[in-house]
């Protein structure tokens, strides 16, 4: 199934929605969703820091929920709407429940194995390859990014702020 512009960007805004769950919860805004015929079945957001377990990616969140939705193991002619592109944990997951179609909003240059760092969803040496689509709503994507990491460093740095005018009270 052929999806339009417009239903990408419907699809990437709902992955958005999960990013925004996760920075309430100050977790690293990502989200993720998987498509099947045009029906959602599947949504995750970022819950490293809450869970306290590092396999807990908005990808692998929403494969597990479409898994089950499904009750299978193969995810086969689905698309998975993110808003980062995938880590290598992500993209093997990806290979291995054979989903069809990544599209992702923002690029990640230090770990994205979507085409930015190295590219695994198109590597021929595994039995199933993925097709890309990069971009889709990338200005938002990133600035959700963005906006997060700047609004945590100030808050660690107003932190360091009150602690260090404490000890200097305590000091006087």
């Amino acid at each position: 199934m052929e999806l339009t512009s417009t239903e990408k960007e419907f699809f990437m805004c709902e992955a958005i929605e999960e990013a925004k769950k996760a920075a309430s919860k100050l977790e690293v805004p990502i989200g993720a969703v998987v498509v099947l015929n045009g029906e959602i079945i599947g949504r995750g957001h970022n819950l490293r820091e809450v869970s306290h377990d590092a396999t807990t990616h908005a990808e692998m969140i929403a494969i597990r929920e479409a898994n089950q939705h499904l009750g299978n193991w193969r995810l086969e002619d689905t698309q998975l709407f993110v808003t980062l592109e995938p880590c290598p944990m992500c993209s093997g997951a990806m290979i291995l429940s054979r989903v069809k179609e990544l599209y992702y909003g923002a690029p990640d240059p230090k770990g994205g194995t979507a085409g930015t760092l190295m590219n695994l969803l198109g590597d021929e040496r595994f039995n199933h390859q993925v097709t890309i689509e990069k971009g889709i709503l990338e200005e938002e994507c990133a600035a959700l990014l963005t906006n997060f990491f700047r609004t945590l460093r100030a808050s660690k740095k107003a932190a360091k702020q009150a602690r260090k005018e404490l000890e200097q009270e305590k000091e006087e």
